[in-house]
């Protein structure tokens, strides 16, 4: 664990069973230093020729690799709202977030875990581009895109694709 200090007064936080779990707390106090997940969203982007818009990534972690658009979420901004602001950022586009496709837990091996909200969108005027985060933007069909960065990105891919066919087989 981590050096860490009370907020209350300032005591270095020691490690302490509650809930079963190994926490850092205050030894002086009740102060308990809780691990809370970041929350970040991920968007998988429908074109208007029913390809799926992903970026090829300019910074770590996976430089050179493709990725959904997405990014954490500010702590003044809904996530539909983040979501597309992540996209106007990643892949220069207007993209409206027309449904959550599922929520996922993403373990982390270095910092605090993840809660991952996938959206399906898709995109609402021009062109796309490459931002600041992306080395390239490009649409593949959804069948064949390219091997994703992330597992989370993956299974936001097949699960869309399950809701694609499913709808696809109800009408």
């Amino acid at each position: 664990m981590a050096g860490h200090y009370c907020l209350n007064c300032g005591s270095a936080l020691a490690p302490r069973m509650i809930e079963e779990r190994e926490l850092e707390a205050c030894p002086n106090c009740d102060f308990v230093l809780w691990r809370d997940p970041k929350v970040v969203t991920m968007v998988v982007v429908e074109d208007g020729e029913g390809g799926v818009v992903v970026g090829r990534r300019a910074i770590n972690p996976g430089y050179g690799l493709w990725c959904l658009p997405g990014g954490y979420v500010n702590d003044d901004e809904h996530p539909a709202e983040a979501a597309a602001r992540e996209c106007r950022e990643e892949i220069l586009a207007e993209v409206t977030i027309t449904s959550l496709l599922d929520v996922y837990h993403i373990d982390a091996e270095s910092g605090p875990s993840m809660l991952a909200l996938a959206y399906r969108g898709r995109l609402a005027s021009g062109p796309v581009g490459a931002g600041p985060e992306m080395l390239e933007v490009r649409s593949f069909p959804p069948r064949a895109l390219p091997p994703l960065a992330f597992s989370s990105h993956g299974q936001a891919m097949r699960d869309w694709l399950d809701h694609r066919q499913s709808a696809l087989e109800r009408t």
